[in-house]
C-alpha cells in the first residue's frame, strides 16, 4: 500500500513563491518586488541584495549548495551553469555562504557556444542571463543534491535575444498594452493588466530502458528509424483512457509528487491512443510561468522514468504507424481582476466585447496563418502534422455551431439577435441524471479550435517549447487589437464603430473558419479554393519568419528585430539539416553493423539447412529455397539503398548552409532514408527473432 500524499501540504514547498517572499522579505522589499513583477518597475540593487540573501537562506534550508541561472537557449532544451554559495576561505579555514543581488540579477554564460544564427561570432563569447522575477525561483532535488534554479532570460553582449523567454516577455507586454486599450473602451477602469494564460497538455511515450538502450536509433535520434508493425497496434482503441497499468501508475504518482513540490499544477493523467502513450495536463497559468512549467514537466518526465527502469520519449513520432505526440496549447486572455476576455457568456450575441475580441483573433490568425504554422514547425513534427492523428498543416479556426451562427447573422444581416442555446442531453436511461450539453461539439481535427472560453492550438510538437507559438499568438492578436483601438479611440459613435468593426472582421476573415473534418481530402481542396496556405514541411514553413509582413509585425511591437528573425531562420535551417544528418548516419551505422550482418547470418543458416535436408535425401526444399531467395533479394535491396543513402548523405555536406542544405536533406536524403527502411522492415518480418539485432515494436510498445 503506497503512502498517502497530502497535496495541500507539499504543493509549492520547493518554490520561492509569493507566500514565501511575503513571509521572509521585509515589507518594503516585498512591496517593491511585487511592483516589479506586476507593473514592470525597476528593482534597485539594494533591494536585490536583500532578496538574494533571503532566497539563499531559504534554499540552504532546503539543502541547496549551488545556484544556477536556468535559461532556455535556442537548442530546444534548457541550460544551466552551477555555482556554489561558498565564498573565499576565511583565515580560520572556514567558508561563508553568500549570494549577492548582482549574482541574482546577472549571470554570464558563454554565448558563442549556443545557436545564434550569425548574431555572434565564435570569438565573441560574452552573453548575459538576466533574472526573470515574474517566474518564481525553485529548488530542484536530484542526484547532484539540491540546486536553487533561477529562471532567467538570455541575451547577447549587444542585447539580441538568444533564447525563448525574452521574446515571450516582450510579446506579453505588447498584448497587455493593446488589450488594456480595448477593455478601457468598454468601461473597465479597475483592471491594471491583461495576461495571456496557457495550459499545455503534454503527450509522451514510455518504453523499457534496457530495450531502449539496445536501439541506436532511439539512443541517437529519439525515434525508431527501422521497425515493422506488430500484429496489434492501436486498432482496437483499447489503450485510450484505459485502466492505467500499475507500473505506469507508480511512475505517474512519482511524477505528480515531484511536480506538485515545484508548484506545477499537474491535474489530469491518462493513457493516450497509441500503446505505451500517455498524457499529462496542468491547470492554466500565466504564459511565462507555464512555459517554464512545461520545461520542468518534460525534464521531470524523463528523469523520473529512469528511476523506474523506463525511458520517456518526447519525440513527435517515435514509432511509424502509430499515433505521434503533440502538445495542445490552450490559450486565453484574462485581466488581473479575473475577467476572461474569451468568455462568451450564455448569450454571446449580446456580448459585444467578446465578439470584437473574437473577430480580432479571426483576423489575426487569417492574416498570419503562415507565421502561426511556422511557430509549430519542427523536424519531428513533420512526421505528425497532416496525418489522421494530428491537425492538418492547413491553419483554420473551429468556432462551433453557436458562434458560427452568430458570425453568419452579423455577416448576412448586420445584426445578431439570438444565440443557439444548450439542450438537455437525452440518454434514454431514466436513472442517469439530466444535464445540459454544451452548445457545440469539439473538433479534434482543427488546429485552432474554440473550446468554450479559450482557443486550443493543437499543432505544437510534444518536445518543443510552447514559447514560440505563444509569442506569435500574443503578437498577432496585439496587432489586431491595436488596429481596432486606433479606430475606436477616434470614433464619434463608438457603439456603431464597434458594430461595424465586428462585421468587417467577420466578413473579411470568415474564410479561416472551418468546422468540418480537417482530415478529409475535400478540405484540402476547399482550403486551396479559399486561398489558405498549406505548408507541409518545416523547411517551407521557416520562410514565414522573414517575410516583410512578419518583420513589420514584430518590429512594430518590439518583439523581434529583423536581425533576430533572420538569425532564428538560420538556426532552424541548421537544426533541420543536423537532425536529418544524424538520422541518416544512424541508419547507415545500424544497417551496416547490425542489420546486414544479422541477415547474412540468417541466409547462411537457411542455406546450411537446405544443404542438410538435401543431404538427408529429402528433395522437397521449395519453402526453404523460396525463403532464401526472398531474403537474399531484400538483402540486395537493402545494400543498394544503403549505398544510395551514403552517397546522398555525403553530397549533402557539400551544400551551402541554410536553406539549400535543409532543402537537400528534405528532398533527397529523407526519401533515401525511407528507401532503406522499406526492405529492412520487410526483412524483420522474415528473419528469426533471435537473430534480429534490436527489440521490435511489439517489444517496445507492449512490454512496459
Amino acid at each position: 500500500m503506497s503512502e498517502n500524499i497530502k497535496v495541500t501540504e507539499i504543493f509549492g514547498e520547493d518554490v520561492f513563491n509569493d507566500s514565501v517572499m511575503q513571509q521572509r522579505l521585509p515589507k518594503k522589499v516585498y512591496k517593491e518586488l511585487k511592483q516589479t513583477i506586476l507593473e514592470g518597475k525597476e528593482l534597485s540593487l539594494e533591494m536585490a541584495d536583500v532578496i538574494a540573501h533571503e532566497m539563499k537562506e531559504w534554499a540552504i534550508e532546503k539543502g541547496a549548495t549551488h545556484y544556477t541561472h536556468w535559461f532556455q537557449p535556442l537548442t530546444g532544451v534548457t541550460a544551466e551553469k552551477h555555482d556554489s554559495f561558498i565564498t573565499a576561505p576565511l583565515p580560520s579555514g572556514k567558508v561563508l555562504m553568500s549570494f549577492s543581488g548582482k549574482e541574482l540579477i546577472k549571470g554570464e554564460p558563454d554565448a558563442s557556444s549556443f545557436p545564434s544564427g550569425g548574431l555572434r561570432a565564435t570569438f565573441e563569447a560574452r552573453g548575459y542571463t538576466a533574472w526573470d522575477c515574474t517566474s518564481p525561483a525553485f529548488v530542484r532535488h536530484d542526484a547532484a543534491g539540491a540546486t536553487l534554479c533561477i529562471p532567467t532570460a538570455f541575451c547577447s553582449y549587444t542585447g539580441e535575444a538568444l533564447d525563448q523567454k525574452t521574446p515571450l516577455l516582450r510579446s506579453m507586454q505588447a498584448i497587455d498594452k493593446q488589450a488594456m486599450r480595448l477593455i478601457r473602451l468598454f468601461g473597465d477602469t479597475t483592471a491594471k493588466k491583461v495576461i495571456p494564460s496557457v495550459g499545455a497538455e503534454q503527450e509522451y511515450f514510455l518504453v523499457d530502458e534496457k530495450k531502449f538502450m539496445q536501439r541506436k536509433d532511439l539512443t541517437f535520434t529519439g525515434r525508431t528509424l527501422f521497425g515493422a508493425m506488430p500484429p496489434k497496434g492501436q486498432e482496437l482503441d483499447d489503450h485510450y483512457l484505459g485502466t492505467i497499468r500499475q507500473k505506469i501508475s507508480g511512475y505517474m504518482k512519482h511524477v505528480n509528487e515531484e511536480l506538485w513540490r515545484l508548484g506545477v499544477t499537474s491535474k489530469t493523467q491518462h493513457n493516450e491512443v497509441a500503446p505505451a502513450q500517455h498524457e499529462l495536463a496542468p491547470i492554466y497559468a500565466e504564459v511565462n510561468v507555464e512555459v517554464d512549467h512545461n520545461q520542468i514537466i518534460m525534464q521531470t518526465l524523463k528523469r523520473v522514468a529512469s528511476q523506474h527502469g523506463m525511458k520517456c520519449l518526447l519525440h513527435e513520432k517515435p514509432f511509424a504507424g502509430v499515433n505521434g505526440s503533440g502538445k495542445h496549447n490552450n490559450w486565453s486572455l484574462t485581466t488581473d481582476t479575473g475577467v476572461n476576455l474569451l468568455e462568451p457568456g450564455n448569450t454571446p450575441h449580446e456580448n459585444v466585447q467578446f465578439l470584437l475580441v473574437l473577430s480580432c483573433i479571426l483576423k489575426a490568425v487569417d492574416k498570419h496563418a503562415a507565421l502561426l504554422r511556422e511557430s509549430a514547425a519542427d523536424v519531428g513534427n513533420d512526421h505528425r502534422l497532416g496525418a489522421n492523428e494530428a491537425p492538418p498543416a492547413i491553419i483554420s479556426v473551429f468556432l462551433g455551431t453557436q458562434l458560427t451562427d452568430v458570425m453568419n447573422q452579423l455577416i448576412t444581416t448586420g445584426m445578431a439577435d439570438h444565440s443557439i442555446g444548450s439542450e438537455k442531453l437525452e440518454t434514454g436511461v431514466k436513472s442517469i441524471p439530466e444535464f445540459m450539453r454544451d452548445t457545440t461539439d469539439r473538433n479534434r481535427t482543427s488546429p485552432f479550435a474554440f473550446t468554450g472560453n479559450k482557443f486550443e492550438f493543437r499543432m505544437v510538437g510534444s518536445r518543443d517549447s510552447i514559447a514560440p507559438a505563444n509569442v506569435v499568438l500574443n503578437t498577432i492578436v496585439a496587432e489586431a487589437f491595436k488596429e481596432v483601438c486606433d479606430v475606436l479611440e477616434n470614433a464619434e459613435d463608438i457603439d456603431m464603430a464597434v458594430h461595424d468593426l465586428i462585421k468587417k472582421n467577420f466578413t473579411e476573415h470568415q474564410r479561416i473558419v472551418f468546422n468540418g473534418n480537417g482530415y478529409s481530402d475535400e478540405w484540402v481542396e476547399e482550403a486551396k479554393r479559399r486561398g489558405l496556405p498549406n505548408i507541409g514541411c518545416m523547411v517551407d514553413a521557416v520562410e514565414a519568419l522573414t517575410s516583410e509582413q512578419t518583420i513589420e509585425l514584430f518590429e512594430k511591437f518590439g518583439v523581434f528585430t529583423k536581425a533576430e528573425l533572420e538569425s532564428r531562420k538560420e538556426i532552424k535551417y541548421e537544426a533541420y539539416s543536423k537532425a536529418i544528418n544524424i538520422e541518416a548516419k544512424t541508419m547507415i551505422d545500424v544497417a551496416s553493423k547490425q542489420i546486414i550482418p544479422a541477415v547474412i547470418k540468417y541466409t547462411r543458416q537457411l542455406a546450411d539447412s537446405i544443404n542438410a535436408v538435401v543431404a538427408a535425401g529429402v528433395l522437397e526444399v521449395e519453402v526453404q529455397t523460396e525463403l532464401l531467395r526472398e531474403t537474399s533479394a531484400l538483402l540486395k535491396k537493402t545494400k543498394d539503398a544503403l549505398n544510395e543513402l551514403k552517397k546522398v548523405t555525403e553530397e549533402a555536406l557539400t551544400k551551402e548552409e541554410g536553406k539549400e542544405s535543409a532543402m537537400f536533406y528534405h528532398e533527397k536524403v529523407m526519401p533515401s532514408m525511407e528507401a532503406l527502411r522499406t526492405p529492412v522492415d520487410e526483412l524483420e518480418m522474415i528473419v528469426d527473432k533471435d537473430m534480429w539485432p534490436m527489440p521490435s515494436y511489439g517489444d517496445l510498445l507492449f512490454d512496459v
